[in-house]
């Protein structure tokens, strides 16, 4: 255990030390974790917004007659288009704080961190600001993507052939 010297002056001037216990104080000041709430809430919001995906999927294909290739395509991107609409209008981050990782997990995450990039740099310029600190955050999700799909492509052509 580590402990801490506190010095302290008492009415008449005179220098009184005391030792306090430092993890008796980091306890009390600790934030308590609730990894369980917050697992289930990202886990109901995840699958709230997978449902409203596939809700989506199916009205693009019922009622605009898309195949469903086409209308998950479609999905997508009005997933991309409302996350970066959004963070533009600074509500994202408050729907962040409230569904977790439910809603920082999909596309939607990825669009977040492109934007919100873009906006933070927009004051220095199409080139040197919004160019070239887009890919901040996302440009690591990119490369390591790549790298995975490029990866399992190899371990699933060697496994089952080239079909």
């Amino acid at each position: 255990m580590y402990e801490i010297i506190i010095f302290s002056h008492n009415n008449s001037g005179e220098e009184i030390m005391r030792n306090t216990k430092y993890e008796k104080i980091a306890d009390f000041h600790k934030v308590k974790e609730t990894r369980g709430k917050n697992a289930l809430i990202a886990f109901l919001s995840g699958g709230v917004i997978g449902l409203c995906g596939e809700i989506i999927i199916e009205l693009l294909c019922n009622y605009f007659h898309i195949s469903r290739n086409d209308a998950t395509t479609f999905m997508i991107v009005i997933y991309i288009f409302l996350a970066s609409l959004l963070t533009a209008l600074g509500c994202f981050d408050k729907l962040a704080n409230i569904f977790k990782c439910g809603i920082l997990i999909p596309i939607t995450g990825f669009a977040h961190s492109m934007t919100s990039a873009a906006l933070d740099y927009k004051k220095e310029g199409p080139i040197y600001g919004i160019g070239s600190n887009m890919f901040k955050l996302a440009g690591s999700v990119i490369i390591y993507g790549v790298v995975s799909a490029w990866f399992f492509g190899m371990i699933r052509y060697l496994i089952g052939g080239g079909s």
